[in-house]
């Protein structure tokens, strides 16, 4: 098995490839949450890139709890004209015969407060980061469970009819369906809550309902933490349960992650509390790619197709964990924001892709005293997501990276961006 080889999903759909460009955030959508020229021909450029799929970062099912201003909502039944800038947006996503798969999600408690001071979640448990950037949460009525199921469904399948190739459904990464599945943020004492049965009922019956609407031959996938890396969280044990009965419910492929915003494993930032699952090698910590160990483990309790994301830089580490079987699907996010022909590179026989972020290159010289003290690491990791941001921007705009950027020039441009987006939408 190699990079080239194709992968035929449950549903009987065909990735060309084993290389996904993963799902990231984009604020390139207009103050309505409509896709723009700028997002098109971002996803153009990523098309052309050679990767056999692609998943677009979040859309959100709720215009009120967004994971950042600029994301792209459906919310509603899109009229004719906001249907066709959907599609303009899907056929340059899939102009070179690859997949496109639309992420959906709900944001729940990590909704910033600048979007929404009183986010809804499972329970009133709120985001614990210093700096005052989330509200106090509100606790859902069933009622309104009951609403957002019927949003995802909704979306799922708008976004079939708008000429998304498949879908994603995001309950990873402390977003509302993760709040659900953990018992350190869903204490709730209903059906909704306790067991994890009852965790994983938002979303069993999220994918129940959405296969109802799309049918059986329509890719549905689900990006899956596993493990929150929190005592008492989402652990691994329980990631390998819902797996199982997310295939009992056909579902065609788990994208394996893990973290929250409490814990950002997905930035791969050292010092993270080790996962609760002993058979799960040392080596994760340090090893080019976060999670295929777990994913190696979850292997041995499933048969359905597993993407792995977080920290491929090398074709040899690549390939190792698809010859492994500890992945079928490669998943590639920061690396191209700023090379997006990376996958063509790789299937070309490049041997790896340049990481950007390696001994924070992207800070002045005068703070490189930033990679040294533990302390400072986590915030200098999530400082450098703008950079990346910028990137994304820049390549949505004018068809080119800026690799030139600064970190704090980049910055500011995110602020001031989503001050002007905000500011729109409210009129």
């Amino acid at each position: 098995m190699t990079l080239a080889s194709p992968l035929t999903l449950p549903c009987g759909a065909v990735l060309p490839n084993r290389l996904s460009k993963a799902a990231m955030t984009e604020g390139l959508a207009d103050p309505q949450g409509l896709p723009t020229p700028e997002l098109t021909r971002l996803y153009k450029i990523w098309a052309d890139g050679g990767a056999g799929m692609l998943l677009s970062g979040n859309i959100q099912i709720d215009a009120d709890h967004l994971e950042r201003p600029g994301n792209v909502i459906i919310d509603r039944e899109l009229n004719e004209d906001e249907r066709a800038k959907f599609r303009e947006w899907t056929a340059a996503g899939t102009s070179n015969s690859n997949h496109l798969w639309a992420q959906i999600s709900h944001a729940g408690r990590q909704c910033f407060k600048i979007v929404n001071p009183h986010p809804k979640a499972p329970s009133a448990v709120k985001v614990g980061i210093p700096g005052g950037q989330f509200g106090e949460p509100v606790a859902l009525e069933g009622h309104e469970i009951e609403q957002i199921i019927a949003g995802f469904v909704r979306a799922v399948r708008t976004c079939k009819e708008v000429g998304f190739t498949g879908v994603q459904i995001h309950g990873a990464h402390g977003y509302l369906i993760s709040q659900f599945l953990s018992p350190r943020t869903n204490i709730r004492e209903d059906e909704w809550g306790g067991s994890l049965e009852n965790r994983a009922r938002l979303l069993l019956d999220i994918i129940r309902q959405s296969r109802k609407a799309v049918g059986s031959h329509f890719p549905i996938s689900v990006k899956l933490n596993s493990a929150d890396f929190q005592k008492g969280g989402f652990a691994f044990e329980d990631s390998v349960t819902v797996v199982g009965w997310l295939e009992e419910l056909g579902v065609d492929l788990i994208e394996v992650s893990g973290g929250t915003y409490e814990q950002p494993r997905l930035l791969g930032i050292e010092g993270m509390e080790p996962a609760e699952n002993p058979s799960v090698k040392a080596s994760t910590a340090v090893r080019e790619a976060y999670f295929v160990d777990f994913a190696k483990a979850m292997k041995e309790a499933c048969k359905m197709p597993l993407m792995v994301t977080g920290g491929f830089r090398t074709r040899a580490a690549m390939e190792q964990a698809l010859e492994s079987g500890a992945a079928d699907l490669i998943g590639l996010g920061r690396p191209l924001c700023a090379d997006p022909d990376g996958p063509k590179l790789l299937l070309n026989g490049e041997e790896s892709l340049h990481r950007y972020e390696d001994e924070l290159s992207l800070f002045p010289p005068i703070l490189s005293f930033l990679g040294k003290i533990k302390a400072l690491r986590g915030a200098a990791a999530f400082a450098v997501q703008f950079w990346y941001y910028g990137q994304i921007y820049a390549l949505g705009r004018t068809g080119k990276a800026n690799k030139d950027l600064s970190v704090f020039a980049a910055w500011r441009q995110t602020e001031a961006t989503h001050k002007d987006w905000l500011k729109q939408r409210r009129g």
